[in-house]
């Protein structure tokens, strides 16, 4: 009887293989493609062949088999890419716009004229002035390696086995401030930015932050997503400090929340995250989502844009916290309305990640100027409410709480009170006391790099080798 049902499957397989892919997943792997494509090319410098080795290998299994059979079709001119994949709609169209980088129109659109003027109205910094300062400002003076030669060399041995494998980009260790390794795959610089993926959710958690400083949100309120606002809408309960710490209670498709729609369809923040109904009362159940984060900055947006409209709301990530950190080179991109996809889509180096996790570190404050509450990086760490099944980690504010792991995979267990920044693929940022640990990568499915024990390794190191 098994081998009837074997040779039938096995008759039935090119009749299968023949099956025309679905015409929503073609449009959303094209989207996938022309936004990547766009993204590596203009933000990150990156050519073609770059792209397809790093970025569009390792993607989510339903879009790998169908972006290699895509074309895109480049315009250095127009800086967009256009990705066709049906015979009766245009193809999938990514536009670069400077500061705000790519962002893709809805599927079936062809117009990039209104989204090309989406842009904040800023002078971008002159990057070489940047540079040139002092670091943490610039890059001037960031890297002082350890004076002992055996201690340089015994800190060099473990950052090398990031590079064990070609999917790492970047490492960088620092301690009190200062970089005492850093290394750098072979293709790659201390200004190549590639995307942070969900790291991004702890640079809106930052922002949110110095929102808070300013005096312009109270994370203990309820946030003011306008589609709430309607007499009777139990959302509206949902609080600033619900969305950050993912216990919106919102429903959302599966655990990890995945917005394909919003990152690959064109579809946008606005029409999209804030449709989601209750599940769970808000504050009694923690569910990772994109949708909270993107709710948290979609409300920050409109707080922003009450007083100065939209330029005013696309202009406040620059000017009041990534240049302020000397993050130069951080893009953080947009939906095709306008608003920060601030769940993945930000383009980042790994100095600039270093800066942010510096801040962090610093208390709040950059030279003497408090960005954030002096609080805050306390409210980020801090456990609230309900926590993660079935992970290692706790959840805080936009950031994983890391204090203790490690022990269990054969090192020493990361300090309490550690906490971190994670992202897809391999993005981590590590804040452990005053040791940093950075590291950038594509990894591939089903093998992440295991950061828990080369954080904790790093900083027994460093802390064997510093006494």
């Amino acid at each position: 009887m098994k081998s009837i049902l074997f040779a039938a499957m096995l008759l039935a397989a090119p009749a299968l293989a023949q099956t025309a892919p679905d015409p929503h997943r073609l449009a959303l792997a094209a989207g996938y493609k022309a936004a990547f494509t766009c993204s590596g090319r203009w933000n990150a410098g990156q050519g073609e062949a770059a792209i397809a080795r790093d970025d569009l290998t390792g993607i989510y299994a339903e879009y790998q088999p169908l972006v290699g059979g895509l074309k895109a079709d480049v315009d250095e001119a127009a800086r967009t890419v256009s990705v066709t994949f049906a015979a009766d709609l245009p193809p999938r169209i990514a536009v670069w716009r400077a500061l705000l980088g790519c962002t893709q129109l809805p599927v079936g659109a062809t117009s990039t004229a209104d989204v090309a003027r989406l842009v904040p109205g800023l002078a971008a910094p002159d990057l070489a002035a940047t540079d040139a300062r002092p670091w943490p400002l610039g890059d001037q003076g960031a890297v002082q390696p350890l004076k002992r030669k055996r201690d340089r060399a015994a800190l060099e041995a473990v950052v090398a086995k990031a590079f064990e494998s070609d999917r790492t980009t970047a490492v960088i260790v620092m301690k009190n401030g200062r970089i005492i390794a850093e290394r750098y795959r072979a293709d790659w610089t201390m200004h190549t930015p590639q995307r942070t993926w969900s790291v991004a959710k702890s640079l809106t958690a930052t922002l949110v932050g110095r929102a808070v400083q300013k005096g312009l949100v109270d994370v203990a309120q309820a946030a003011p997503v306008p589609q709430w606002q309607a007499p009777g809408d139990p959302r509206a309960a949902i609080t600033w400090s619900h969305l950050l710490r993912m216990k919106s209670g919102l429903w959302t498709a599966g655990p990890g929340n995945r917005t394909d729609e919003v990152y690959l369809g064109g579809a946008t923040v606005a029409e999209t995250a804030p449709a989601m109904p209750l599940e769970n009362g808000p504050g009694a159940h923690f569910n990772y989502s994109n949708n909270d984060i993107m709710l948290a900055a979609l409300s920050l947006s409109r707080v922003l844009a009450k007083d100065g409209g939209q330029h005013a709301a696309l202009a406040f990530p620059f000017t009041e916290l990534l240049w302020p950190l000397g993050m130069t080179r951080t893009t953080p991109e947009t939906d095709w309305r306008g608003d920060f996809v601030l769940s993945s889509q930000v383009w980042m180096t790994a100095r600039d990640l270093a800066r942010l996790a510096l801040l962090y570190q610093n208390g709040g404050k950059v030279g003497g100027q408090q960005l954030l509450p002096p609080d805050w990086p306390a409210f980020v760490e801090r456990a609230d409410g309900p926590q993660p099944d079935n992970r290692p980690e706790g959840y805080g504010a936009g950031f994983w709480r890391w204090g203790g792991l490690g022990a269990r995979e054969g090192v020493p267990a990361l300090p309490a009170g550690t906490y971190a920044m994670n992202g897809n693929r391999g993005q981590y940022a590590v804040i452990a006391g005053n040791i940093i640990v950075i590291r950038r990568g594509f990894d591939l499915p089903g093998a992440p790099f295991p950061m828990h024990a080369f954080a904790a390794e790093v900083v027994a190191t460093v802390g064997k080798i510093t006494k």
